[in-house]
């Protein structure tokens, strides 16, 4: 299963670089290099054993990330991949982002940011009016991403983000 997104229509962007959103299973090679990225940061930002964290990411049931009611998408940049990220049906309004993700060489391009637009664009055609997500205590980069995408914080933001634990949002997409 695939299908290729160009956002570049909508961004404007040109030649090299150029950003296209393909759709594949979790277990597509195109995924695996960034799945194993994220397993390694995990690891590293709240000292698990990678290989461990690498199982519980693939522990999800593939279908759970595809359609109808989920997707899976990895953005390349000149046919190599560079980020991605996914959704699955939370409830029957809800799409629940998991796995947003740029890889190390290529952060700060807002690459993260055309992630969050694509699978929200997704989750809006295919009839979801909210989206929720969570991300980790010790990620203050996905915090700062999720707040700039114009997602509203459901935990109270004046307490130390360890206290805190896992940290939700939200978005309509009304």
């Amino acid at each position: 299963m695939s299908a290729t997104f160009d956002l570049n229509t909508l961004t404007g962007d040109a030649g090299p670089g150029r950003l296209t959103f393909v759709e594949v299973d979790q277990n597509d090679p195109l995924a695996a290099p960034l799945l194993q990225e994220l397993a390694n940061e995990y690891a590293s930002r709240y000292g698990r054993s990678p290989g461990v964290q690498y199982q519980e990411l693939k522990s999800y049931p593939a279908q759970e990330f595809a359609p109808p009611g989920g997707v899976l998408v990895i953005a390349l940049s000149d046919g190599v991949p560079v980020a991605g990220g996914a959704y699955r049906q939370y409830d029957s309004d809800t799409a629940e982002l998991k796995r947003i993700w740029t890889s190390k060489a290529h952060r700060g391009r807002g690459f993260g940011k055309r992630v969050v637009a694509e699978l929200e664009r997704s989750a809006r055609e295919r009839g979801y009016r909210r989206v929720y997500l969570t991300t980790g205590w010790n990620q203050p980069e996905a915090v700062a991403l999720y707040l700039s995408a114009g997602y509203t914080p459901l935990y109270d933001r004046s307490l130390p983000s360890r206290t805190v634990g896992s940290h939700p949002f939200e978005k309509s997409l009304e």
